[in-house]
């Protein structure tokens, strides 16, 4: 590296390389300093991924392996691979395989070191150095030999033959200017060659000697004859290249419009997510007051309730105290003669206190809730939820209703209910309540039916059995551990349901094909010597009906044939 830079850089002082690194560089430093060290380049190395890094700093990177997955070497086996050691970009976190080598073989970026060079030149305190003599101040380039040449130098440099046709520049013009200084590139493993060839079989630059020794049988060419060729290749894939950039721009400017598209759909979700809680909980606060208003106006009438209640016992139990005290009075210090003669108006008296009649229990009760997940209507547009239930249930005012409870069938279900009323009567109008029931058997107290509780959330409670022996069954249903009205109940229970054997028809006449002697079980006649019913005549139900038992419901159960004598003609109506 000490000889790629003394081959580039004029030699300088102690105190003018420390300056040189620490100066403020100019405009153009963006491109010229390092985005690692923040200095200018110093032996700049090109990354794959196209970023340039000073070597030094490209060395300090932390180096992992990673085991290979693909080789170009088709041959190789995947079990045979070595893992290869990676470096990240600092840039673009890009993976960057080290060279076998080392870092030292990435390869140099010669363009920023020409502009590395022209930043230096333009600093007022910078000199160099001739190239030639070594000794006196640097003050023309030559850009044929790219040498750095005093005065002296520059002007033996013109007298020889050789470069008496090599066009020099006053550093001075270069400092002020946009020229871009040419520099020779030696071959690293020939110093004193420049590469000045191209060999197309290894798609490298090569020196003469490279050709004569490692190359001698490639195909090698001028630099200058085959950078039209590459040139374009090159400029063919920048062109492909190109497009996609400007795809890539539009599609981050629609990202980025679809981000403040986002972010302002945002903005309006959450002022619609705050007005909506905002008046939600204003319609909660509302709801809250009306229930608040609702329990004290309960309040106030279950105290003005008990306060009446109390007045009137109060009246009553004085009223029983003033009866009591005069009769005991009487009885202890009156004489015979004086009891005799109060007598009729104590007796009156006390038999009126004994007829009034009172409730020995408040008329009101604490039977106060709160009910959350009960609906409790709109409130401004909203539903609300939360109801104040004040209906105690009263056990007493209970009632069964249905058929199931006097009557069933065998293996036939039996249905009946149970409405819960309030001390008032009315129906509760919720569920929950802990209701107990049973029906067994009054033979055999052990076999009871099994009951089915539904509860409807009305104040009703639905109760199903199905018994499967006939008999008499009793059964009870308590609420709260009290009977309700009805309570115990007997349930006859029938044998199976009885199907017609029968056909359900208009007459005997139509049904048999007009056969005299065919019988209907209704016992109906027609003129004419038919045995059978007909069509409106005397003994006919006048509508259709079961054959079998007379009976006019087609959906009913049959008590049987009317008659045991008409059982074969009876068969022979239903064949036919």
């Amino acid at each position: 590296m000490e000889r790629e830079l003394c081959a580039y850089y004029p030699k300088m002082s102690e105190s003018q390389e420390n300056t040189f690194v620490s100066s403020s560089a100019s405009p153009r430093s963006c491109r010229t300093k390092c985005s690692i060290c923040k200095n200018l380049y110093t032996d700049p190395r090109i990354l794959p991924c196209l970023h340039t890094f000073c070597l030094d700093c490209v060395s300090g990177l932390e180096q992992f392996s990673i085991a290979r997955t693909q080789r170009e070497d088709e041959s190789w086996s995947l079990d045979c691979a070595e893992p290869r050691t990676c470096i990240l970009c600092p840039v673009c976190e890009c993976e960057v395989n080290v060279p076998a080598a080392g870092l030292r073989e990435l390869t140099s970026n010669h363009l920023i070191q020409n502009e590395v060079f022209l930043e230096s030149l333009r600093r007022p305190d910078y000199w160099l150095v001739c190239d030639l003599c070594n000794d006196g101040n640097a003050e023309t380039r030559c850009h044929i030999c790219s040498t750095n040449l005093c005065d002296f130098c520059s002007k033996a440099h013109r007298r020889q033959k050789m470069t008496a046709s090599h066009n020099t520049v006053a550093l001075t013009d270069l400092q002020g200017g946009n020229e871009r200084v040419n520099k020779s590139i030696m071959c690293s493993a020939h110093p004193a060659e420049e590469l000045r060839l191209f060999c197309e079989t290894c798609d490298r630059l090569v020196c003469r000697d490279c050709c004569v020794v490692d190359h001698r049988d490639h195909n090698c060419d001028f630099v200058m004859s085959v950078i039209n060729k590459h040139g374009g290749f090159i400029r063919q894939l920048l062109k492909q290249t190109q497009p996609h950039i400007a795809g890539l721009q539009e599609t981050l400017q629609r990202i980025a419009d679809t981000r403040q598209l986002v972010q302002k759909r945002l903005r309006t979700v959450t002022e619609e997510i705050n007005q909506f809680t905002e008046d939600y909980i204003r319609a909660l606060e509302k709801h809250r007051s009306r229930l608040l208003k609702e329990l004290e106006e309960l309040r106030i009438q279950k105290e003005n309730s008990l306060n009446l209640q109390q007045v009137q016992l109060q009246q009553i139990l004085a009223d029983m105290k003033t009866g009591v005290d005069f009769t005991e009075h009487l009885l202890t210090s009156g004489s015979p003669v004086e009891i005799l003669l109060t007598k009729p108006v104590v007796v009156n008296r006390l038999k009126l206190l004994n007829k009034t009649s009172y409730s020995t229990h408040p008329r009101e009760d604490d039977g106060i809730q709160f009910q959350q997940q009960e609906k409790a209507g709109q409130c401004d547009g909203f539903e609300v939820f939360g109801i104040i239930v004040t209906k105690t249930l009263d056990p007493s005012k209970c009632l069964l209703q249905g058929e199931g409870l006097h009557v069933a069938r065998q293996d036939q279900p039996s249905v009946f209910v149970l409405v819960c009323n309030d001390q008032t009567g009315q129906q509760t109008g919720r569920g929950g309540e802990s209701i107990q029931v049973g029906i067994y058997s009054k033979k055999n107290k052990e076999c009871s039916l099994k009951t089915i509780l539904h509860d409807n959330h009305d104040g009703t409670y639905r109760f199903m059995y199905t018994p499967r022996v006939s008999g008499l069954y009793e059964g009870y249903v308590c609420v709260k551990g009290q009977h309700v009205q009805g309570s115990p109940f007997t349930v006859t229970v029938t044998s199976k349901f009885r199907k017609h054997t029968g056909i359900f028809h208009c007459c005997t006449f139509c049904s048999s094909g007009g056969q005299k002697d065919v019988r209907c079980g209704c016992r109906g006649t027609m003129p004419g010597g038919y045995q059978g019913c007909g069509h409106g005549h005397k003994g006919h139900p006048g509508q259709p009906h079961w054959s079998c038992c007379g009976k006019l419901t087609e959906h009913s159960e049959c008590p049987g044939t009317i008659n045991s004598n008409s059982h074969q003609s009876l068969v022979r109506t239903i064949a036919l």
